[in-house]
């Protein structure tokens, strides 16, 4: 169930942004009265097509569709969409209009400035949605986060290696202040920092980041867990521990004589001793108290923790709107540190690019509206980013052949371009590739 919840997600996010990103084109075509011959969510491969409005089943319901000047409808390969537009070589690869005389409403024939907000539409109405999801999500819930301020981490076997101990606090990568705590990889990651500053107890310690490890953070989830210590809130009702005279506030601080300074310190002391009886040093006030508890058969002392402090900003409908632009703009900044990552080898981020597997795997396992929005923003600004690249076949290389033009006066050759659209396509099959064998990898990890 969880499989199909996550799949539907993905399948309705990919569809979204792909409906937005081709109305962009579609608009801006038909404001410059270009032909548009097509407008498919997915591709239909083949010619083989699940909905088309001048065939099948919709044209015997709906006869006057196939009298509009553009077919619309749903093609089987879900690994896209398209917009088919007159007298432009694109990834449908169709050069029949060569061998016919340029038309006053064909792409072709358009002077530059318009051809490129045609190229540029998809790109501006993706990052036009993000800014609206962005509002929406701030008008809404706000903005929750755990603040880095006041907190500690707890590291994974990377992290220790790395120079970082359980209960240092992160005051910054190199000029970098994090203020989110969630975000302490990511930043590490993307600052390619090359000192971290921490508190460790009284002392300001330095550690020196080895650039040449920035794979294996990008590539190793949880590397600064949050430090938690084990303070009850809660005792749960029907736990082995009802009579044990918890309060809230009651902080344990031992097992059996091992400390545990924070609760990933007793996850392993209780699992020992499941089923039995400890002897746990608990600080309540002033005073540190011996008391003997049950531990269950699951290794868990059936009570509940003071939950981490959560900062929430709330925002109004109208300061929204900057916070919104804001938030876009800093997404944008950090998905191109991202990507600048990626193209650099010796960082192995390649490792860490997904397809749709990794896509789902984000999703959450039920329905959430403030994650679906959150994250179908995000792939937005990923989708126009990842189209602003300069390779053939997609927007940024269109863009960059049309600024070309513009610049020299000089348009190249319909010829150039379809031997270019050949090379842009093997390079995002390419791409692809190794996404899939990422995922693929990882599945098998």
């Amino acid at each position: 169930m969880i499989a199909i919840i996550k799949t539907l997600q993905v399948i309705l996010a990919l569809s979204v942004l792909i409906l937005v990103h081709e109305l962009g084109h579609f608009l801006f075509a038909k404001l410059f009265g270009i032909r548009v011959d097509k407008f498919f969510l997915f591709f239909d491969a083949g010619e083989k097509k699940l909905l088309s409005t001048k065939e099948g089943w919709f044209s015997r319901l709906y006869p006057k569709g196939k009298d509009w000047e553009t077919e619309y409808g749903i093609g089987w390969l879900p690994l896209g969409g398209y917009c088919k537009i007159a007298g432009m070589v694109d990834e449908s690869m169709d050069t029949e209009y060569l061998k016919n005389e340029p038309q006053p409403w064909e792409f072709r024939t358009k002077p530059a400035w318009q051809r490129l907000l045609v190229m540029a539409g998809g790109v501006l109405f993706n990052f036009i949605f993000a800014i609206i999801m962005y509002i929406t999500l701030l008008a809404g819930w706000g903005e929750s986060y755990i603040s880095n301020e006041g907190n500690c981490i707890y590291v994974n076997e990377l992290a220790y290696d790395m120079g970082f101990r359980n209960g240092d606090h992160i005051i910054s990568f190199d000029d970098h202040q994090p203020e989110n705590f969630m975000m302490l990889q990511v930043d590490l990651a993307r600052e390619e920092a090359q000192k971290a500053v921490v508190l460790r107890g009284t002392d300001t310690v330095s550690i020196y980041i080895d650039h040449a490890r920035i794979g294996e953070v990008l590539n190793s989830p949880g590397m600064f867990d949050l430090a938690r210590p084990f303070v009850i809130h809660s005792v749960a009702e029907g736990s082995v521990n009802s009579g044990s005279g918890f309060a809230t506030g009651d902080r344990i601080i031992s097992i059996d004589g091992r400390s545990v300074p924070f609760v990933q310190d007793a996850w392993p002391v209780l699992e020992d001793h499941a089923g039995s009886q400890v002897t746990a040093g608990v600080v309540r006030g002033n005073d540190t108290l011996s008391m003997d508890l049950q531990v269950d058969t699951t290794g868990r002392l059936g009570v509940y923790l003071e939950a981490p402090e959560i900062q929430t900003r709330k925002y109004s409908l109208i300061s929204a709107v900057p916070a919104g632009f804001r938030k876009t703009f800093s997404s944008i900044g950090g998905y191109l540190k991202d990507l600048k990552l990626v193209f650099t080898p010796s960082t192995e981020a390649y490792k860490s690019v997904g397809s749709f597997i990794a896509i789902g795997q984000v999703f959450p396992e039920a329905w959430d509206w403030y994650s679906f929005i959150s994250i179908i923003a995000m792939l937005s600004i990923m989708l126009a980013v990842m189209n602003l690249l300069p390779i053939p076949a997609l927007d940024g290389g269109h863009i960059v052949f049309t600024l070309y033009e513009m610049i020299t006066g000089r348009k190249p050759s319909d010829n150039f371009l379809y031997v270019t659209q050949i090379i842009g396509m093997l390079l995002i099959f390419g791409l692809m590739f190794l996404a899939f064998g990422n995922d693929i990898v990882r599945l098998i990890k």
